[in-house]
């Protein structure tokens, strides 16, 4: 039988990778990955443990298959490994120690082409970490950046997730070359470029506490202790903007746990 979650009723979810699979070749894990979603958004870091380099950053919306829940499509506001065009699409079953095997295909980043693969994951959720809220209780949201176009010869926007799920925060910033259709405000993204990322952890005695900074760029993005204001107001409402840094962000998701 598969094991309870071992965290309070809740629309959020924390989980780490336990291995991949590209078919036929056996499971691995090369990585310290950690995946934050809370209502229909997520952001997923994952950094090579050889390196300490980041492996993928991605972020974006969780999509689950009105007609099969067990299909997740994912999809790509930041992509580390410049896959904006490819569907990313996943299908879930409960294992029977409680962890869920994803099956599915996309492109292999370390092949020549990246040439599109059939996959299989094992992913583990994780106990909320206690965060300053207190033992039992916290509060989780995921956060975009507002789209702030910078012209020139051509067109670049810097875009940023923030997430946090109780005592667990990251952040991926990416800077992307854009196109808008004439006449409409939506953007599409030709290129992705470089990426920075910042993940941190609350510890009771000491506050919140920095375990990635990457790459260089990554100590130029918000860190919690620099958050005034949060999960007051406009932070509570999806679809508000609230500003994090001097920068405003659209709220895209909060959840309270009390």
């Amino acid at each position: 039988m598969a094991s309870e979650s071992p965290n309070p009723p809740s629309d959020s979810r924390l989980s780490t990778r336990i291995s991949i699979r590209w078919i036929p070749e056996p499971a691995s894990e090369t990585t310290d990955t950690v995946v934050m979603s809370v209502k229909g958004w997520y952001v997923d870091l994952r950094v090579d443990k050889s390196s300490g380099d980041i492996d993928w950053a991605i972020a974006g919306q969780r999509i689950v298959d009105s007609q099969d829940s067990s299909r997740v499509q994912f999809t790509h506001e930041i992509d580390s490994h410049n896959s904006f065009s490819v569907a990313d699409c996943g299908t879930f079953t409960a294992l029977p120690n409680g962890d869920d095997l994803e099956i599915g295909s996309m492109p292999r980043p370390d092949k020549p082409g990246a040439p599109v693969t059939d996959y299989e994951e094992v992913w583990r959720e994780l106990t909320f970490r206690e965060g300053p809220e207190g033992p039992r209780k916290g509060v989780s949201w995921v956060l975009e950046s507002k789209h702030q176009i910078q012209e020139g010869d051509e067109k670049k926007v810097a875009r940023t997730f923030l997430a946090r799920v109780w005592g667990t925060y990251v952040v991926i910033r990416q800077m992307q070359i854009i196109g808008r259709s004439h006449g409409s405000s939506d953007i599409s993204v030709k290129e992705g470029r470089a990426v920075s990322a910042r993940r941190e952890e609350w510890d009771p005695t000491t506050g919140w506490a920095a375990k990635y900074v990457l790459p260089g760029k990554g100590e130029e993005l918000p860190s919690m202790k620099s958050l005034e204001r949060e999960c007051m107001g406009a932070w509570r409402i999806p679809g508000e903007t609230v500003v994090v840094c001097g920068d405003k962000y659209t709220v895209r998701s909060f959840e309270e746990i009390v």
